[in-house]
């Protein structure tokens, strides 16, 4: 046995990491892991120095890490207090670092107060219950390079061909050797010209020849239904984003409104300083 194994650890480690054989108590964010000339290092401090590690280090177990993470935070401190005053550059890098954080922060309380099960449910219910969601429509087309080629399919189309056959046969797009079935779609999904058509069609119907950036379509109309409203989960990430912006929006109109705020015009200073780092040198 060596004698760092057979001996206590230092206090420089967890105090409630005692002798062989007893027992570890669990930390808080609070436990004082390290002090150096009395600045205290604590759990807190080493838990988000684990979290910013490289991700080469992130499989680590923590016992491997434990002693490491105390040697940096201990060596930090220890260069920390050596320096006065911080130079311009990470004077202001900190200030900047600081006011985001904060508002950061600000943002997840509100957040945080604001958004829940309830809240999310109540913004579905008022977007989506009740509500008309337009139509889908189930089609199938032939897409062909000119409008003559176009119009003698929609005359043998007429004259009793099939048109899942046709398409397969004379179809140049990508959906020929599925017969040109295009499936389920709603509105925006197809390009205008193509949409349009469909829209003005009964089920079962054949259009006459219809062009669009990719060429001309003959466009059957197999099905068309009323749209469903998507599953809470499908649109969940969706709303909580328009809630977060709508409460973000909300908030900062209230303390702008409160604030004393003076703010300078492209008028009063050249915007070429954001792009001249030798004023950071000064």
């Amino acid at each position: 046995m060596s004698l760092r194994s057979s001996l206590c650890l230092t206090p420089l480690v967890f105090a409630a990491t005692l002798c062989a054989g007893q027992a570890q108590e669990q930390a808080s964010a609070d436990t004082v892991i390290a002090t150096v000339n009395g600045v205290e290092i604590t759990a807190g401090h080493l838990l988000m120095m684990r979290a910013q590690l490289p991700q080469q280090y992130q499989t680590l177990p923590n016992d491997a890490l434990f002693d490491g993470l105390i040697d940096q935070a201990v060596q930090q401190q220890l260069l920390a207090e050596q320096v006065t005053e911080l130079d311009l550059v990470s004077r202001l890098s900190l200030e900047n670092q600081d006011r985001n954080m904060r508002a950061n922060a600000e943002a997840q309380r509100l957040f945080d107060a604001e958004l829940n099960e309830e809240t999310i449910l109540a913004a579905y219910n008022e977007r989506y219950a009740g509500s008309e969601q337009g139509m889908e429509y189930n089609a199938s087309h032939i897409l062909v390079p000119s409008e003559e080629v176009a119009a003698e399919i929609v005359a043998e189309l007429a004259g009793g061909a099939d048109f899942a056959e046709t398409a397969m046969a004379k179809s140049t797009g990508p959906s020929g050797p599925n017969g040109g079935n295009l499936g389920w779609f709603g509105a925006g999904m197809m390009v205008p010209e193509f949409e349009t058509a469909v829209v003005a069609m009964e089920p079962g119907e054949v259009s006459g020849p219809v062009e669009s950036q990719f060429g001309w379509h003959v466009i059957k109309l197999n099905e068309a239904r009323q749209a469903d409203a998507p599953p809470l989960e499908e649109v969940r990430s969706q709303l909580v984003g328009e809630m977060q912006q709508q409460i973000m929006a909300d908030k900062l109109a209230e303390l702008e409104g409160a604030a004393d705020i003076s703010r300078a015009t492209l008028e009063d200073v050249s915007p070429d300083f954001l792009s001249n780092r030798a004023l950071l040198e000064n």
